[in-house]
């Protein structure tokens, strides 16, 4: 079920949020391509735009993509002990509701330190309509300096590496699961910094 209170909820008076976009169009479309690039090359670092105002715990890049992608019909998903501060900017500037469940969310976002539902757990979509899967947001340490894999399948020429630090240690396993439910399963966007990098469903990993 979604939840009717934390970003449920109008923030509380008095509360004044951070800004987001100066241009709230330009800086969504901004984003908006940097996201569509990153799916369509993956393992490739693209870096987007940051609103003027980051809340608490989230990556630029976090926000920006939140900003652009979420809004009052689309379910979000923050792990628990979110700062309030952040639940705050995200209903004022999303208005998105907010799910207690990754399964019910059509985003997932899990900020820095955060551990993160596993891939099997998140939306997984419908055989008549697979696009009514989630999109898990997940900030990491690194989109350079982790242990390096090797991705193939649509949008990459032959093989791409990559190199992210501060995934679960078992998410490559995760991921070759999540892999094998195509057409269902979810796509991923990391972020670090002001930095984004797809890994759409697609896409085959070898260690």
């Amino acid at each position: 079920m979604l939840l009717s209170t934390q970003a449920g909820r109008a923030p509380a008076s008095g509360y004044v949020p951070q800004p987001g976009y100066d241009d709230p169009v330009a800086g969504a479309q901004s984003a908006f391509r940097a996201a569509l690039h990153a799916l369509a090359h993956p393992g490739t670092p693209v870096r987007t735009a940051p609103p003027r105002g980051v809340p608490p715990g989230l990556s630029p890049a976090m926000t920006a993509l939140l900003l652009t992608l979420a809004d009052a019909d689309t379910p979000l998903w923050l792990p628990p002990g979110t700062d309030r501060a952040t639940l705050g900017y995200l209903r004022f500037h999303c208005a998105s509701p907010m799910a207690d469940d990754p399964a019910e969310a059509r985003f997932v976002a899990v900020p820095a330190g955060a551990a993160p539902p596993p891939l099997a757990a998140c939306r997984q979509g419908e055989p008549a309509y697979p696009d009514r899967s989630a999109t898990l947001l997940l900030e990491v340490q690194s989109l350079t300096a982790g242990r390096a894999v090797t991705l193939r399948g649509p949008g990459i020429a032959a093989r791409a590496p990559l190199a992210a630090a501060g995934l679960p240690g078992d998410f490559w396993r995760q991921w070759r699961d999540n892999h094998g439910r195509f057409p269902l399963g979810v796509d991923v966007l990391l972020t670090c910094g002001d930095q984004l990098c797809g890994l759409p469903r697609t896409t085959l990993v070898e260690e």
